[in-house]
């Protein structure tokens, strides 16, 4: 696992719980927010995943 993994799952978490709490409070900008942080999140945890991918094929003989 390596550094994008880790902050785009975070990241994504982060995303969650704020768009959760903005439908907690009727807020609809929080949820905006929780929902750009999640697509922040996951598209760093996808490039993550794919140096990962990389990082193996190219270790293969």
């Amino acid at each position: 696992m390596n550094k994008d993994q880790v902050t785009g799952t975070a990241k994504d978490i982060a995303g969650k719980v704020q768009e959760g709490a903005g439908k907690l409070i009727g807020s609809k900008e929080q949820q905006v927010k929780g929902l750009g942080k999640q697509i922040e999140g996951t598209a760093e945890k996808t490039l993550g995943d794919a140096q990962e991918v990389i990082k193996h094929a190219a270790s293969k003989p």
